[in-house]
């Protein structure tokens, strides 16, 4: 589905093509992949923006101590459920496009699965929680515990959204990001307008709203696939083969995003842990381009040829990458200012953290695009194992460093893990796959297609 009017070259063609194709199955809303990879983009930027405005009135209504209070009550449910996946999301949109005549029964076990594991994690944050924070008051301990029964929330949400997006229903997968979010902001905004917010009260807003997306998400997949538990074993066999494999990569992505907080929150003060949540918050906007972009590609890139896989993945690399670079420069230059403005001057020791933790973001996001890769060609156990051993470095260093420099040694802790686990995925490429590593640097060729893509969305608006 070549477009002669683009004066591109011919491996820009390629990918353009693989990329713009509608590879989705008949079933499902299809939307081009680059009009997924921009309304995905759009959602999370909402997202973004929803997050920022909970994250003000949680830092202003609570303060730092209350923050820190917040955080550790609310980390477990989503930690844990994404942390204990055992890879069903990505071996699901995998088995779905492979076999896609069992996708009612690889549906049903997967979300079998979810279930099962979710147990699993509310076991686990039962005992972990109290010995993991035990410096916190004990109603802290105590409703951190309570919160753990929300981990099927996040386990069942993973799993679905895989479905919906390995049937091109991005549409519905964006709407469910969307949801949990936003009924929290209108009911931290109830809290406080009437001056009643307090750490659980808030903790209960994060919470609840959990499980509206779930029931709307299970009468999608019960509508669209109908799954079924015939078949049980074969299904859970397909899934776990492909799960087990993929799990490193599914955990890093996890651990990316919490485990620092897991480990933070057992040596900070609860007023340091605000900080360095609030920190985290603004440097995570910064997620949305990178997180969408995957969210299209991997399922687009499974079946194509390694050449083509590769090229789709590094141009999604360097156009993630840039603009998520753009939005970061921005971020460090305003972030004195935006630290004051948004959250209080109480705030204001986060900087000594912000700059490290964007940069972070940057590498960390690149590093999740170019893993799609092994991913799409059938070899996640190689870079699982490469992501999981840079990712054990944060351990150590975070442990080690945030004692002896606070908030910022958690910081340079994520940042060298990550930095290690970049370098891993780019020497995994001719070692393991033999193909070239792809280029991570911008081209002239990018910008173009992306003026290529914006013009002909441009041309298709104005014609509709």
């Amino acid at each position: 589905m070549s477009d002669p009017d683009k004066n591109l070259s011919d491996e820009t063609n390629v990918v353009f093509e693989a990329l713009e194709a509608d590879h989705m199955p008949p079933a499902g809303k299809r939307i081009s992949a680059a009009g997924a990879v921009a309304q995905s983009v759009w959602a999370k930027l909402f997202i973004v923006g929803i997050n920022a405005s909970t994250g003000i009135l949680t830092a202003r209504n609570l303060m730092p101590a209350g923050r820190g209070e917040l955080a550790a009550m609310t980390l477990w449910p989503v930690f844990l459920g994404s942390a204990l996946t055992l890879g069903m999301p990505s071996a699901l949109t995998y088995q779905m496009r492979s076999q896609p005549e069992r996708q009612a029964r690889l549906v049903g076990a997967a979300l079998l699965i979810a279930v099962l594991c979710s147990i699993a994690a509310m076991a686990l944050g039962g005992v972990l929680v109290p010995f993991w924070i035990h410096q916190y008051s004990a109603q802290t301990i105590y409703f951190a515990r309570i919160f753990l029964f929300s981990c099927p929330f996040a386990s069942i949400v993973l799993v679905g959204r895989a479905a919906l997006e390995c049937d091109g229903n991005f549409t519905a997968s964006n709407k469910l990001l969307v949801v949990s979010p936003a009924s929290t902001l209108l009911l931290l905004i109830v809290l406080a307008l009437t001056h009643t917010m307090t750490p659980v009260r808030a903790a209960f807003a994060y919470v609840l709203v959990g499980i509206f997306p779930v029931i709307w998400l299970l009468m999608l997949l019960g509508k669209r696939f109908k799954p079924t538990l015939q078949s049980l074993r074969a299904s859970m066999a397909l899934l776990f083969s492909y799960g087990i494999r993929s799990y490193g990569i599914d955990l890093c992505g996890a651990m990316a995003l919490y485990v620092d907080q897991a480990l933070v929150v057992r040596v900070l003060t609860p007023s340091m842990m605000g900080l360095y949540v609030v920190a985290l918050s603004l440097s995570r906007m910064l997620n949305a381009f990178h997180t969408s972009v995957v969210m299209v590609l991997f399922p687009l890139a499974v079946s194509q040829s390694p050449e083509t896989i590769r090229d789709m993945t590094g141009r999604a690399t360097r156009m993630s990458t840039l603009l998520t670079t753009l939005g970061g420069l921005c971020v460090m230059l305003l972030g004195p200012v935006l630290l004051t403005l948004l959250y209080g001057r109480e705030y204001r020791g986060a900087l000594v953290v912000l700059d490290v933790l964007v940069v972070e973001v940057i590498l960390s996001g690149a590093t999740l695009v170019l893993s799609q890769a092994f991913m799409a060609l059938g070899r996640p156990g190689v870079i699982t194992i490469l992501q999981v051993t840079g990712l054990m470095l944060s351990v150590p260093l975070i442990l080690v460093l945030t004692p002896r420099l606070g908030i910022l040694g958690a910081g340079l802790g994520l940042l060298i893990s990550t930095t290690a686990r970049l370098l891993f995925v780019l020497i995994c490429f001719p070692a393991f796959v033999k193909l070239r590593v792809p280029d991570i640097l911008p081209r002239v060729s990018d910008l173009l297609f992306l003026k290529g893509i914006l013009l002909k969305r441009l041309c298709r608006q104005r014609a509709s």
